[in-house]
């Protein structure tokens, strides 16, 4: 049960470190609120929903891609069946 959960936790800690490198921020969409009737007869008009910006700090993609491989390779020297539990 603990090896797949470290694999799982090593691969999203690299995923998001890969992710990290490649995105220079992530736009989080607004929570849309429900419109019972159109405000205008225009909806470009509208003003846009803004969302929160989020910006990784230089550090954070090859602490979290190292991170992730240490973890990875952990989870491997995990005995597959571990006594006791």
């Amino acid at each position: 049960m603990w090896r797949p959960f470290f694999l799982g936790l090593g691969a999203t800690l690299a995923c998001l470190g890969v992710e990290c490198m490649v995105l220079d921020h992530v736009v989080m969409a607004a929570p849309s609120k429900p419109v019972a009737a159109p405000t205008s007869f225009l909806p470009m008009l509208e003003p846009p929903q803004t969302g929160k910006v989020i910006t990784p700090p230089d550090w954070a993609p090859w602490s979290l891609l190292s991170a992730g491989a240490v973890v990875i390779l952990y989870s491997f020297t995990i005995p597959q069946r571990m006594e006791g539990g």
